[in-house]
Formats: C-alpha cells, structure tokens, sequence
C-alpha cells in the first residue's frame, strides 16, 4: 500500500472519529450509535476507501 493511501485512510479515521466524539449522547442515539462504535464505525469507514 502506498504511503499516500495510507495517510488518507488514517486522516479519515481520525475525521470520523473526532468528528462523532463531539456529538452528545442524544444526537449519537439519534444515529443509532453507542459511544463505543466510535472506533470500529470510523475504521469501517477508512477501510472503505
């Protein structure tokens, strides 16, 4: 894997991640989303890339 693709993937997750930590725990429920799927739901969405 190139380094490019690498980086992209781990400035995604880190996006997703900040990105869903700074929602409230109602706006989360409102998605359907615990605050433990944070991680696996940001990798989920940097492998997908």
């Amino acid at each position: 894997m190139d380094i490019r693709k690498t980086f992209k993937k781990w400035a995604a997750y880190q996006q997703t991640v900040r990105e869903l930590a700074s929602l409230d725990n109602r706006q989360l429920n409102d998605l359907g989303i615990n605050r433990t799927d944070i991680n696996r739901i940001a990798r989920d969405h940097a492998n997908s890339l």
